[in-house]
């Protein structure tokens, strides 16, 4: 049955604007940016196989263009669609960062960090810099790893801070296995950071574990 069969309170496109987008499921959102079916299944039916395909909303959002066009129904259209789609939520974000104090918005930079982070099946290591009002300037991803670990070096990125003047900065990369618990090497690396950016006046003010579904905060755990 198409959707437009249905009943409107059913309808995703006419829930989301009577009870805003937060009131619908994961196939919803997914069946409103698809538009359509396919032969046979409804926008929101291709939406649940694409779902139980790639075992969440996350991991579809971080297929590769080949996996995501081997599924029916999808193409080099829609994988253009969706990047352009996630590429304007992180660039939001983004803006919101620059605007204001970060830790006036604790929650946009983690969602900004699972958006950037979460979905990579290699480690990389990211540094967001910022001002003297705590206002990002600048974010740069500074090394990329392996499936387990990356080299990050202290001189490159005392070296960044320095290009751009920053007063603090935060540190962050990822976990691809899914656990988000902080190794040994992870506390030695911010101890190490911090001590060699301190020698140039810039501050250390967190290092974020990046999963898919969770971030885990230095600061907030009393390690930084």
């Amino acid at each position: 049955m198409a959707i437009t069969d249905w009943p409107a309170s059913e309808r995703p496109r006419e829930k989301l604007i009577k009870h805003g987008p937060q009131a619908l499921s994961d196939a919803e959102l997914l069946a409103i940016f698809l538009r359509v079916g396919i032969v046979g299944k409804s926008a929101v039916d291709l939406a649940r196989d694409l779902l139980v395909h790639f075992g969440s909303l996350n991991a579809l959002c971080a297929a590769s263009c080949d996996d995501l066009c081997a599924v029916p129904g999808m193409g080099i259209a829609k994988y253009s669609q969706l990047q352009a789609t996630l590429e304007m939520a992180r660039r939001t974000l983004s803006t919101e960062l620059i605007e204001r104090d970060v830790f006036d918005a604790p929650e946009k930079v983690r969602h900004w960090l699972r958006l950037r982070l979460g979905e990579l099946g290699h480690e990389e290591f990211h540094i967001l810099l910022l001002d003297a009002q705590n206002r990002l300037i600048h974010a740069e991803a500074l090394f990329r790893g392996t499936l387990t670990q990356t080299s990050v070096y202290p001189r490159e990125v005392v070296k960044l801070a320095l290009r751009y003047n920053a007063a603090a900065l935060l540190l962050a990369h990822n976990h691809p296995s899914g656990c988000a618990e902080p190794s040994t090497a992870d506390h030695a690396l911010t101890r190490s950071l911090r001590d060699a950016l301190a020698l140039v006046d810039v501050r250390v003010l967190d290092h974020f574990v990046v999963t898919r579904t969770h971030t885990v905060s230095f600061a907030e755990s009393g390690w930084i």
